[in-house]
């Protein structure tokens, strides 16, 4: 394998190497002694490179699966001995801001920290908050179809790409199209959001951009219960707001998080934004439909914002060391009025013998995200193993039987490959047909979308 590719790329940008994302039963496995297997990693300096290895990998039958910034929690990122990884690390360069027609066009390793720090500098941003944002990639969030803390204002990945660079199986480069819309034929670039590797190389992206709001006013409520909580955060979305933050913490979580309330109680924090004028009157809208709700103050708003990103990579990896303990986060979205029984569903599923949190964010006017956490430990490594994976049959098989989407923003991976199938139903022969068309030579992540080996 070597030799083909040192032809391409040089030695110097070759080595080998385990490599992961952060799936936790694949760390959880490390620790158990199971580690995973060195593979070859490339890194391609230019277009050209990666549409050459492409070639040779379809000519050999080499699978590829490509890096980004490897903050992944659903095992999409897992490839095996005698597998190709292509590292995306030198296409890295924010090539323009467009501050007039509010534009950033940027290759796909640029850093999501790194992006939204240049566009701040200008009084820009790209509004995607994901907690993992230090350790993303442009090209991630866009293969995982992310989404981010302030998505109810700015919306998710696919609210904000205008157009994608990518390098197909067969080596050939499709640029961005051109436009803020067009109606030439399908959005086709959006196949890319989501894709998780399987249908080629994202290269680079065109984004839209927003300018950054005078003014944002954050407060807490405290409710009696979450289905006051869940119906105020309804009426807002509803009403024509589209606030920059809206969290709602169950009992559990509220507690978890320090909120001194009585027995039950669920914790809403809102902030709105914009001009001073209007920030201030959608805050106000958002005080009358809290209705009879405890006003908390500024401080839930504080307090978030000072543990915004503190689920990093290091942290996740620290609390899975402990022998035979588990952890993870299982993000689903559904209606408003399923909403209330799929917190019920899942949390009994995923609390045996250990803890259950959620909480609920994303909002639109239809639904919304409902993000559950887990945690545990066995007496042994396959106690905590089974208790993992029943966890995510549990909280899989309720979200398919009322209805719920399995994935809201984290993608599928390994974790979620049993049920995609399941999920996307007669939609899944046209997903299958557009990646056998795209690679006809099937040399693309096997773990994307449901994909097996």
């Amino acid at each position: 394998m070597r030799a083909g590719l040192e032809a391409i790329v040089g030695s110097a940008a070759l080595d080998e190497r385990p490599v992961r994302d952060l799936w936790p039963l694949a760390i959880m496995d490390e620790r158990a002694g199971k580690s995973a297997p060195r593979v070859v990693v490339a890194r391609p300096a230019g277009r050209e490179q990666v549409s050459a290895i492409l070639r040779w990998a379809a000519a050999n039958a080499v699978t590829v699966t490509p890096l980004g910034g490897a903050t992944g929690v659903c095992g999409a990122l897992g490839p095996e001995q005698g597998e190709l990884v292509i590292d995306l690390g030198a296409f890295d360069r924010i090539l323009e801001v467009d501050e007039t027609n509010l534009i950033c066009t940027c290759e796909s390793a640029v850093n999501g920290l790194a992006l939204e720090q240049h566009l701040n500098d200008r009084g820009l941003t790209l509004g995607h908050y994901p907690s993992s944002l230090a350790g993303t990639t442009v090209g991630g969030l866009c293969a995982t179809r992310s989404s981010g803390q302030e998505s109810s204002r700015y919306g998710s990945i696919e609210d904000m790409v205008l157009g994608l660079a990518v390098v197909l199986p067969d080596g050939t480069f499709a640029a961005p199209r051109p436009g803020p819309r067009s109606a030439v034929g399908p959005a086709l670039h959006e196949l890319w959001l989501g894709s998780e590797g399987a249908l080629g190389i994202i290269l680079g992206a065109v984004l839209k951009v927003h300018r950054l709001p005078e003014t944002v006013i954050g407060r807490g409520y405290g409710f009696a219960d979450l289905k006051s909580g869940l119906e105020c955060m309804r009426a807002i979305m509803q009403s024509g707001i589209r606030p920059l933050l809206m969290r709602l913490y169950d009992p559990e979580d509220a507690a978890f998080n320090g909120y001194d309330l009585p027995l039950g109680s669920s914790v809403l924090v809102v902030a709105t934004a914009g001009h001073e004028s209007i920030a201030s009157a959608e805050a106000a809208e958002v005080r009358k439909l809290a209705g009879h709700a405890t006003d908390l103050g500024e401080e839930p708003w504080e307090r978030w914002k000072r543990h915004r990103f503190d689920l990093s990579a290091e942290r996740l990896k620290k609390m899975l060391e402990p022998p035979c303990s588990y952890l993870d986060v299982i993000e689903l979205a559904a209606p408003w009025t399923v909403l209330p029984q799929l917190h019920a569903r899942v949390k009994a599923a995923i609390a045996v013998g250990g803890v259950a949190l959620c909480h609920f964010s994303h909002a639109y006017e239809q639904g919304c995200c409902a993000y559950f956490s887990f945690a545990g430990a066995g007496d042994t490594e396959e106690e905590a193993r089974s208790a993992y994976n029943r966890a995510w049959e549990g909280a899989m098989t309720s979200a398919l039987e009322l209805g719920a989407t399995i994935s809201h923003h984290h993608g599928t991976g390994q974790v979620r490959a049993r049920w995609v199938a399941d999920e996307m139903g007669g939609w899944m022969r046209v997903w299958r047909s557009v990646k056998e068309a795209i690679d006809p030579a099937g040399i693309m992540n096997p773990h994307a979308v449901g994909g097996g080996r």
